[in-house]
C-alpha cells in the first residue's frame, strides 16, 4: 500500500470520502459532464473514483488548465503518463482511459507553485485532442458507471479486499492506525476497490489496468491478485528489516559501548590494544631474524591493526607475534672452548668417570675445532641415580652454555614436539621451541632426558618426531606447526638421556652416540657422599654452621647394610634421614656431637636392611650364586637345583623369561650328552625329576648370562659335590661347551664386592672390561676367566 496517500494534513481531512460516501454517489449519478475537457497529464499517479489527492502542479500547461477549470465548472480530465520521464508530454505520451476529477481545492503556494486537492468523479475515454495550446483540451465520452455485479459473492471479494488491506497496513510500520479505520467505515464496495487501488503501492501500468477495467467484480479480482503480491513482499520486506534492525541494533549498542570504552580509556592513558600493538612494533625493530620471519611478522601485524580486539583471532595472532619477538632467532651465547678449565669444572662436578670425562674433553675438543656443530648427539645410558642429567649440566657450564632439560618421560603426542596448529583452541609451541624461548638463547645445550621412556602407541609416536630434531643435516631447518616457520636448531648441543637403550626406537638410536655410564664402586660412593651429598644434606637441613661430620667408615656402613643401587639416590636419602634426626637434635639441645658413631646410625635408621652373610653361610650342593644386570645395576641371585624321584621331567619357577629357561634347558642337554665325562650316574636323567628355582619369585628375570650358573648348579645337584663358597659367575653358555661373554661386566662385578664375594668366574673375553674398572674397587677378587664348561665345573665344584 502507498503510505504517502494515508498521510494527510489536516487541512487535507475534510475531503477524505469516509463520511459523505453516499452522497458523494448521489451527486456523481447527478454530474453534468461536458463533452470537451482540459487535460492533466500525471505523472507516477493514476486518480480513481472517488478517490481525493492532493496534487502539486508545476508545468505551465497543467497550470494554464487548472486555473481555466476552477473559474469555471471546476471539473478537469485526469490522465497518467505513459513515461514519467517525459517533462512536456504529446497526447501520445498519455493513457487514453482517465477519470474525470473536480477540483475540490486550489492552493497558491509561497514559491509561485499551485496545490490543487481533486476527487475523482467518472471515469472517460479520450476520443481526440482538440487543442494543445495554451492547454490540452479533448473531445470524451463517459465510461459506463460501476454497476454492482448479481453476484452473491462480490461480498465476500469485498471482504477479502479489506483483509487483506488491513494485514499489509498492519505488518507496514510506516503506516498509521487511522488507515483501517477508514477502511472499516467504507460501505460502498465500488469506492472501496478504487480507494484501495488508488493507495496500491504498485506500478502505474498496474493501476492503469485496474482502472480501464469496466466489470467491478473483475476489477475486484485483479486487485484481491495484486493484494496478495503486495502482502508477500511486505511480509518479506517486514522479516529484513526486522533483522536489519536487529543487527543495526546491536552494532550501534557495540559502537556505544565501544565508544565508552574508549572514552575510558583515553582518561586512562590511551587505548590499550593500540599501545600493545605499538610495544610489538617497536620490538621487531631492534629484533635479528630471517626474512621469512620479517615478513611474517608484517603480515600478521597488518592484520592485527584490522582486527577488533573481541574477535577470537585476535588473541591467536597476538600470541603468534608475541612467540615470534620472543624467539632469539640470529642469538648465540659465545663458547667456552677452555679444554683445562672445562676439565677442573667436570672433576668439580662429578667424582670418577674418568673415561666418561675424557670422552666428554674430546667431543669439546672437536665441537671447538669443527665450529658448526654437525656431529654425533651424545646419549648417556646407565641406571638411575649415577649422574646422567647433572652430567649435562656440568657440560654446560664447563663450555659456557645456558642449559636446558626437556623431560620426554611419558610423552605420547606428537605435538609436544612439533607444536599444535595456532587455529586450534589452546594450541602452542612444541615443547622444543617453548624451551628456547624461555631460554632466550638459540645454542642451548639442551638434555632430552628419559628419551627411551617416550610413548608409542595409537595416540602418536613423538620418537618419530624426535628423528628430526636430532639429525643434524635435518635440524637446520626444524618446522614447528604453531610457528610456522622453520628453526634452526643446527647450534643446539643435544645430550639425550636413557636407562635402557633397547627401548629406543632403532632410527632414532642410530642417530645417538652411546656412552655407557657404569654404576659406582663403594668407594667412589663414599667421595661422593663426603664431597657432594653430605655438604648438599647439611645445607638443606640448616646445618651448615654445625661441625658435623661422617666418617668414611660410617658412609661404609650406610653404603652396605642400608642401600642396594648402582647410583647414589637411596644414599642420598639415607644422608638427608640422619640429618633429619640431627636437626632435631640440635633444635632440642641447641648442639651436637661433631662425629656420627656406627651404633648412632643403627638407632637413626634402624635395623640393617641388607647383609652380606646369606652369601657366607655353607650352602648344600645345588646351589649356585650368579651375577645379573637389571636397570638399576648390578645384582646377586642365587639358583637353586634339587632332585625328586619321578620320570626324569624338568620344572623351572621364579619368574623366568623365555631366554632363561632356555638357557636351562641347554644346560641339561649338555649335562645329559656328557655325564660320563663329569662322573654323573645317566640314569638320573630318566628316574629323577629336576626342579631349578631362582628366589625371589615376583621379580621378573630373564637374559643369558645366567647359563654358566644354571649349568654349575645342575651339576652340582647331580653329582653331589658342593659349588665352591664365594664364588659368582656370569656367562652364556652353548650346546658345544663354550662359555660366551655378557655384558654388564662392571656392575655385576661391583655388585659381587658388594655382597662380599672373593672370587668371580666369567668367560675369558670379558677379562678387558674387568680391566676398565679401576683397581682400587675391586681389590681381594679373584677373577676366574673360562672358555668352556669343564674349566667352569673344574673350578666351581669342590
Amino acid at each position: 500500500m502507498n503510505t504517502k496517500k494515508f498521510m494527510l494534513s489536516d487541512e487535507d481531512a475534510d475531503f477524505l470520502p469516509i463520511i459523505p460516501i453516499n452522497e458523494n454517489d448521489e451527486q456523481d449519478k447527478n454530474l453534468i459532464v461536458p463533452d470537451t475537457l482540459p487535460l492533466l497529464p500525471l505523472r507516477n499517479t493514476v486518480l480513481f473514483p472517488g478517490v481525493v489527492l492532493p496534487i502539486t502542479v508545476g508545468r505551465d500547461k497543467s497550470i494554464n488548465a487548472v486555473n481555466e477549470s476552477y473559474k469555471s465548472d471546476k471539473l478537469i480530465g485526469v490522465l497518467s503518463q505513459k513515461d514519467a520521464n517525459v517533462e512536456d508530454p504529446e497526447p501520445s505520451d498519455m493513457c487514453e482511459i482517465g477519470t474525470v476529477a473536480k477540483i475540490v481545492k486550489l492552493i497558491k503556494m509561497p514559491d509561485g507553485g499551485t496545490t490543487i486537492i481533486i476527487q475523482g468523479k467518472k471515469r472517460f475515454r479520450v476520443n481526440q485532442v482538440i487543442k494543445t495550446e495554451p492547454y490540452y483540451v479533448a473531445d470524451i465520452s463517459i465510461l459506463m458507471e460501476d454497476i454492482l455485479p448479481a453476484d452473491i459473492n462480490f461480498d465476500a471479494h469485498a471482504g477479502s479486499i479489506k483483509d487483506l488491506a488491513s494485514q499489509i497496513i498492519q505488518i507496514s510500520p510506516n503506516m498509521p492506525a487511522e488507515a483501517s479505520i477508514i477502511l472499516k467505515n467504507i460501505e460502498s464496495p465500488s469506492f472501496l476497490v478504487n480507494f484501495v487501488s488508488s493507495n496500491l503501492n504498485s506500478d502505474v501500468t498496474d493501476k492503469q489496468h485496474l482502472l480501464e477495467i469496466d466489470d467491478l467484480k473483475q476489477r475486484a479480482e485483479k486487485l484481491i491478485e495484486l493484494l496478495q503480491k503486495e502482502l508477500q513482499f511486505a511480509e518479506l520486506k517486514n522479516k529484513v528489516t526486522t533483522k536489519t534492525r536487529t543487527e543495526i541494533d546491536k552494532q550501534q549498542r557495540e559502537y556505544f559501548l565501544q565508544q565508552q570504552l574508549k572514552s575510558i580509556k583515553d582518561e586512562l592513558g590511551g587505548d590499550t590494544n593500540e599501545r600493545e600493538i605499538n610495544e610489538l612494533k617497536k620490538k621487531a625493530e631492534t629484533k635479528k631474524w630471517s626474512d621469512a620471519a620479517r615478513e611474517m611478522f608484517k603480515s600478521n601485524i597488518a592484520k592485527l591493526e584490522r582486527m577488533h580486539p573481541s574477535t577470537p583471532d585476535y588473541s591467536v595472532i597476538y600470541n603468534h607475534l608475541d612467540l615470534l619477538l620472543d624467539l632469539p632467532w640470529d642469538e648465540y651465547t659465545e663458547d667456552n672452548y677452555d679444554l683445562k678449565r672445562a676439565a677442573k669444572i667436570l672433576d668439580a662436578d662429578h667424582y670418577g668417570m674418568k673415561k666418561i670425562k675424557e670422552r666428554i674433553l674430546e667431543y669439546i675438543a672437536v665441537l671447538k675445532l669443527k665450529g658448526d656443530m654437525k656431529s654425533p648427539i651424545l646419549c648417556f645410558t646407565g641406571a638411575p641415580g649415577i649422574g646422567k642429567t647433572s652430567l649435562g649440566k656440568s657440560i654446560a657450564h664447563a663450555i659456557g652454555r645456558k642449559y636446558v632439560r626437556v623431560s620426554l618421560g611419558g610423552l605420547h603426542d606428537e605435538s609436544e614436539i612439533r607444536g599444535h596448529r595456532k587455529t586450534y583452541i589452546g594450541a602452542m609451541p612444541g615443547r622444543i621451541i617453548q624451551n628456547i624461548r624461555k631460554i632466550k638463547t638459540s645454542n642451548p645445550l639442551m638434555v632430552l632426558d628419559e628419551i627411551d621412556k617416550v610413548g608409542n602407541d595409537f595416540r602418536g609416536d613423538p620418537s618419530s618426531a624426535l628423528l628430526e630434531v636430532l639429525d643434524p643435516e635435518q635440524n637446520n631447518t626444524f618446522y614447528d606447526n604453531y610457528l610456522e616457520l622453520e628453526y634452526d636448531l643446527s647450534k643446539v648441543l643435544f645430550i639425550a638421556t636413557a636407562n635402557n637403550i633397547q627401548n629406543i626406537q632403532p632410527a632414532l638410536r642410530d642417530r645417538l652416540e652411546i656412552i655407557d655410564l657404569s654404576g659406582y664402586a663403594v668407594e667412589e660412593k663414599i667421595q661422593i657422599a663426603q664431597r657432594h651429598l653430605v655438604p648438599k644434606q647439611k645445607e638443606a637441613h640448616g646445618l651448615v654452621k654445625t661441625k658435623l661430620k661422617i666418617s668414611d667408615k660410617v658412609l661404609q656402613k650406610i653404603i652396605e647394610n642400608y642401600t642396594r643401587e648402582s647410583g647414589v639416590r637411596e644414599l642420598d636419602r639415607q644422608l638427608a634421614a640422619i640429618m633429619r634426626f640431627k636437626a632435631k637434635e640440635f633444635s632440642i639441645r641447641g648442639k651436637i656431637p661433631p662425629t656420627i658413631s656406627m651404633q648412632e646410625i643403627e638407632k637413626i635408621l634402624g635395623t640393617q636392611k641388607y647383609s652380606n652373610e646369606i652369601y657366607k653361610t655353607a650352602n648344600m650342593p645345588g646351589v649356585a650364586v650368579g651375577l645379573a644386570w637389571t636397570y638399576v645395576g648390578g645384582d646377586i641371585l642365587f639358583i637353586e637345583t634339587i632332585l625328586s624321584d619321578g620320570k626324569g621331567e624338568l620344572k623351572l619357577t621364579g619368574n623366568l623369561g623365555n631366554v632363561m629357561k632356555e638357557s636351562a634347558s641347554t644346560a641339561l642337554s649338555y649335562l645329559q650328552a656328557n655325564a660320563k665325562k663329569y662322573g654323573i650316574d645317566a640314569s638320573l636323567f630318566t628316574k629323577k625329576n629336576i626342579h631349578i628355582h631362582v628366589p625371589e619369585g615376583a621379580v621378573p628375570k630373564d637374559g643369558p648370562s645366567a647359563g654358566v650358573t644354571m649349568m654349575s648348579s645342575l651339576a652340582s645337584a647331580l653329582t653331589g659335590k658342593k659349588i665352591k663358597p664365594y664364588l659368582a659367575m656370569t656367562g652364556e653358555i652353548t650346546l658345544r661347551g663354550q662359555v660366551l661373554p655378557v655384558g654388564g661386566i662392571k656392575e655385576k662385578v661391583l655388585a659381587a664386592k658388594r655382597a662380599g664375594l672373593k672370587e668371580i668366574l666369567m668367560c675369558n673375553m670379558n677379562e678387558k672390561d674387568v680391566k676398565e674398572i679401576d683397581g682400587n674397587f675391586i681389590k681381594g677378587i679373584t677373577f676366574h676367566y673360562v672358555k668352556n664348561m669343564q674349566q667352569v665345573l673344574d673350578i666351581a665344584l669342590v
